[in-house]
């Protein structure tokens, strides 16, 4: 475990760089080597790396006009790593990924138009109700609340789901992606989740579940994404 120790070049360090991967204990800084691993990964991790490929692949077929455009409209986008502070901000590359991602997730994969980020509306999802469908599927259902008027029509919700015995804890390794039904995302109606297939997605059949998420909107208009929020709850129904 070999401690790093700063200079005046370089007073911290985060993430992975070369073979060292560098993390922080009790307020100290160490590195260590980075893992390779062999397991070349899930039919869902393979996909999202080939997405991944292909937005860089888009990327690099920008002009350089449009690329600094980019770069430009992400110098007020704050990064999501440390420092969590205002000293830092993302690329325009890690902006234009983002929106390609959540044009992907919105089933409309293409190469976006640069825009700028605008805060999103504050929200929530209040869970309604739980129904098993005739093709065995689970349909959810939550109320959406938010806290100003704006076209219902431009946004989606994200869900990540865990299924879980009663009384069990989260674990995000065991979530799922579902995209609320369309047509219903404005604030005070219902938004809707089909989830096929969810016994055997987590391989539990239970009258009882615990539910986990994690939910949050994408912006049909630009394919940006929020921070998400997160929720628990217990649902019954008889089979």
């Amino acid at each position: 475990m070999p401690r790093f120790y700063p200079d005046i070049l370089v007073s911290d360090c985060w993430a992975s760089l070369g073979n060292k991967t560098f993390y922080h204990r009790n307020g100290k800084c160490f590195y260590r080597k980075k893992a390779s691993p062999e397991f070349s990964g899930t039919d869902g991790q393979l996909n999202q790396a080939g997405l991944h490929h292909r937005a860089l692949e888009a990327w690099r077929t920008l002009t350089p006009e449009t690329q600094h455009l980019w770069n430009e409209y992400a110098q007020p986008v704050p990064s999501q790593r440390m420092p969590y502070d205002a000293s830092t901000s993302i690329s325009g590359y890690n902006l234009f990924v983002s929106a390609y991602h959540g044009f992907a997730q919105l089933g409309n994969e293409h190469i976006p138009a640069p825009h700028r980020k605008e805060a999103f509306p504050v929200f929530s999802l209040d869970f309604v109700s739980a129904q098993e469908t005739a093709e065995a599927a689970l349909l959810l259902t939550f109320r959406s609340t938010f806290s100003q008027e704006f076209d219902g029509t431009r946004f989606r919700y994200l869900l990540k789901l865990q299924l879980e015995r009663p009384g069990y804890g989260r674990n995000p390794g065991l979530m799922r992606n579902f995209l609320s039904l369309p047509g219903s995302s404005a604030t005070g109606q219902d938004v809707n989740f089909l989830i096929p297939d969810f016994r055997n997605v987590w391989h539990l059949n239970l009258p009882d579940y615990q539910a986990h998420c994690r939910y949050l909107l994408l912006d049909s208009e630009t394919g940006f994404r929020c921070r998400f929020k997160e929720k628990s709850f217990e649902f019954s129904y008889g089979y």
